[in-house]
């Protein structure tokens, strides 16, 4: 794949959120409509190719890429969120941290059974949202179909934790 317009976009930002961490930051992207353009195109190509039936973005960058890709294959969109933010009816999933442990949850109406479900997340790191995500779309009875990143830090090896799961990374470090 030719570089992306978007790749020399994302920022790095030393020592955020904690000393030693290079943040990968995606606003100048988000400031480029058309690198912005370029990157839901191409997770729009991926989760048609994938044959997805409802688009599920993870919190809360997620949201950004996962609403217009759901757009643009007319399809539904679904959101996992953190833990205590969602209103209505909901199934949790806990996955491990670094330090301690998170959780994820869905809308026990977001995925009807037997749905391909294609999953949106701005960065891939360890994979342990991403897993929890997909553990909840199967709970729920879809099917994961796929999984769409804007960047991928590979040497945090999160694919590991997603095996067996198609998976586009758009940019990759």
């Amino acid at each position: 794949m030719p570089r992306l317009i978007a790749e020399p976009l994302i920022r790095d930002v030393p020592d955020f959120p904690k000393p030693g961490i290079m943040f990968k930051d995606i606003t100048p992207l988000l400031q480029s409509p058309a690198a912005t353009v370029e990157v839901i195109d191409l997770l729009v190509a991926d989760a048609r190719d994938r044959e997805a039936d409802v688009v599920v973005g993870i919190e809360s960058r997620g949201f950004i890429f996962g609403v217009p890709v759901a757009m643009a294959l007319g399809v539904p969109f679904a959101m996992a969120r953190k833990l205590g933010k969602l209103p209505y009816s909901r199934i949790s999933e806990e996955y491990a941290l670094e330090y301690g442990t998170n959780t994820v949850e869905m809308h026990t109406d977001a995925i009807d059974p037997g749905q391909r479900t294609y999953i949106v997340d701005d960065l891939l790191a360890t994979g342990g949202t991403a897993a929890a995500a997909a553990r909840l779309v199967e709970r729920l009875g879809g099917k994961v179909c796929g999984f769409g990143f804007v960047v991928e830090l590979e040497f945090l090896r999160g694919r590991e934790n997603l095996l067996g799961y198609p998976l586009c990374a758009l940019i990759s470090y």
